[in-house]
């Protein structure tokens, strides 16, 4: 059976021979252009030997329609070669997250770590070496903001789950879709753009443009001005050729009717008006030139997505968004309004400082602009949103796609539970080690002990990691995995703030304060635990650890602890404990230390503080004597 490595290197493949299929096209026309400019030139001499002016102009203008013809095509085969181009490095990026080294993707999601949310910094969610570097294909602003809450929210009920599973399964082999869609997000510049000022501007209304007897009165007066000017131009021009040449040319007589002040007057008159407002106005202008290329990319992307027909329900609802009332597409909508923002673009050159005053270019864009909002402005969010959505599901496909043994996750009710079967942590590659988990009633608290290096903390950020992957409707890295939904909590990275004067103990106690007081409140918590109260002395740090988790097993939580305090391993023999202790341990072959990474039951037998001591060069011996 052919490998999903294959299957993206085979893709790869034929996209580098389209590639160079389109620039040997882009090559041939270059030479039928140079070509078209010798013909030209070979024409201009022949019809000067012959003094013909016929074959001139002829010649002339077939070469010109011609090198035209050729320009445009051209621009079609290197748009055509862009795309293909970006198919390429998609595939490019799949192999590489198959084979170990996402690790160098650019995006890892560095602008989301939030050191304060309850898990996303612990288990690495963003930043270098990240969950969301490793899964993310998402390339505009709103679909890597809606991946980033995906990973990072509590799930409303186990039905928004399943939801997001059933549009995932639909979505995995679809992959002509979802790599066209990654393109597609991708391909134009300033897709990035944080779009929230340009959604406050779609609420906004200009009550004076959208006047009927105002867009009516700056319409008609624009005409008149246009026509009267366009008679003053042939009227000079007359005068001249005459005076200059004694060439006539025909000007009706009615044109003389038309004074020469009164184009004048009208042009000052527009003038006045163009001043009324001004910085209102041209700051919409801006505003709509600002987000042309973003709003070219969701436009692309929109009219992909309406190409396609979808089974899941979730995906189906989510593309009736697309719509309005009257059937009209987004995409349709959208278009205009990427239309008049390209006429908006066109402003920054002389012949529109010249024609403005005469035409009143910027009051009727800005009338366009305020009759689109009217009818779809209310809904630009909605589409926006809806494709950002999109894109993150494909991402969680990708998963789905490239790892086709993990299974999808069942989410149960009741009591706070995980049951997992060769659960690994899905970032590791084949450098994993699966165990297996079943943490039920009568038990809440997994105890973790084992030496130092011995994957302790590994295994917690698996089951952390794993539970992510899970709200997030994706297939997590094990052969079968059950849980409830839980608000999640970690304790693992701290470190001091010397901003704010707060050492790393109390660093921890504030983020331990957050799970006690999150159980209190009656929340069902799942709190992972690394190393528990390392910042103070071993006295005080079992005493507290202790209390810690008896308080948390009173209220129906469910966690795990790691610790080297092999005493608080006892607590698993008390009345009524709901505790229960595993380990990790190493073993020693021709004086070198192995670790095997399996969760066995029970307090870890094993120390392995000295020896790594030793290795590091600290001569133990000497000092003992």
């Amino acid at each position: 059976m052919i490998s999903q490595k294959e299957k993206y290197e085979k893709r790869k493949s034929r996209y580098f021979l389209l590639l160079k299929r389109q620039q040997k096209n882009l090559n041939n026309i270059s030479i039928l252009r140079f070509c078209m400019f010798l013909l030209g030139f070979a024409i201009l001499i022949i019809s000067y030997i012959k003094n013909n002016c016929y074959l001139f102009y002829f010649g002339i203008l077939i070469t010109v329609l011609l090198f035209c013809y050729l320009g445009a095509l051209y621009q079609v085969i290197k748009n055509k070669k862009l795309y293909i181009n970006a198919l390429y490095d998609v595939n490019d990026t799949s192999i590489k997250r198959l084979t170990g080294e996402w690790k160098y993707f650019e995006d890892d999601g560095e602008d989301f770590i939030d050191k304060n949310h309850n898990y996303s910094y612990d288990l690495d969610i963003f930043g270098k070496g990240s969950l969301f570097q490793w899964m993310n294909a998402s390339h505009t602003y709103i679909g890597r903001q809606k991946l980033k809450e995906i990973l990072t929210e509590k799930p409303k009920n186990d039905q928004n789950i399943y939801n997001r599973q059933s549009a995932v399964k639909e979505l995995a082999p679809k992959i002509n879709f979802r790599q066209r869609l990654e393109v597609e997000g991708e391909i134009i510049s300033n897709n990035k753009q944080n779009p929230d000022e340009l959604f406050l501007w779609m609420k906004e209304r200009s009550n004076f443009v959208i006047k009927k007897e105002a867009i009516w009165g700056l319409r008609i007066l624009s005409i008149i001005t246009t026509i009267t000017t366009l008679i003053l131009i042939l009227k000079i021009m007359d005068f001249l050729l005459t005076f200059l040449l004694d060439i006539h040319i025909f000007v009706p007589k009615i044109f003389n009717l038309v004074p020469f002040y009164i184009p004048t007057f009208l042009i000052f008159i527009q003038c006045i008006i163009l001043m009324i407002k001004k910085d209102d106005r041209r700051k919409n202008l801006i505003i709509a030139e600002k987000y042309k290329n973003s709003i070219v990319t969701y436009k692309n992307m929109i009219k992909y997505v309406e190409g396609h027909k979808f089974n899941s329900k979730y995906i189906m609802n989510l593309c009736e968004k697309l719509y309005n009332t009257d059937g009209e597409s987004a995409s349709k909508q959208i278009d205009s309004f990427s239309k008049i923002c390209e006429l908006i673009a066109n402003r920054r050159n002389i012949i529109y400082l010249i024609l403005n005053p005469i035409l009143m270019i910027e009051y009727h864009l800005s009338i366009s602009l305020e009759l689109w909002r009217i009818k779809s402005g209310d809904d630009f969010k909605k589409w926006l949103d809806t494709i950002g959505e999109l894109e993150a599901l494909s991402s969680i496909a990708c998963v789905k796609y490239d790892n086709p043994y993990w299974s999808m996750p069942k989410i149960i009710n009741g009591s706070s539970k995980i049951l997992a079967k060769n659960i690994g942590h899905p970032l590791l590659g084949d450098k994993r080690v699966c165990n297996n988990l079943n943490v039920e009633d009568p038990y809440q608290v997994i105890l973790i002990t084992g030496s130092n290096m011995s994957g302790k903390s590994t295994f917690m950020r698996t089951i952390g990691i794993n539970i992510v992957l899970a709200y997030a409707g994706a297939p997590v890295c094990a052969d079968e995995f059950y849980c409830n939904i839980m608000d999640l909590y970690t304790c693992m990275k701290i470190s001091d703030n010397l901003g704010q004067s707060i050492s790393s103990f109390y660093a921890e106690i504030l983020k331990i304060k957050k799970i006690v007081e999150a159980s209190k409140e009656g929340k069902q918590v799942l709190f992972l635990l690394d190393e528990i109260f390392k910042g103070t002395n071993s006295k005080d740090r079992l005493a507290g650890a202790a209390i810690l988790i008896k308080q948390l097993c009173r209220t129906g939580n469910l966690g795990f602890v790691s610790t080297h305090d092999l005493e608080l391993g006892k607590m698993e023999n008390h009345k009524n404990s709901k505790i229960k202790n595993y380990h990790f341990s190493e073993y020693y072959t021709d004086n070198e230390i192995h670790f095997d990474y399996k969760l066995k039951a029970g307090i870890s037998p094993t120390r392995n503080a000295i020896y790594l001591m030793k290795l590091a060069g600290i001569d133990i011996e000497s000092e003992k004597k």
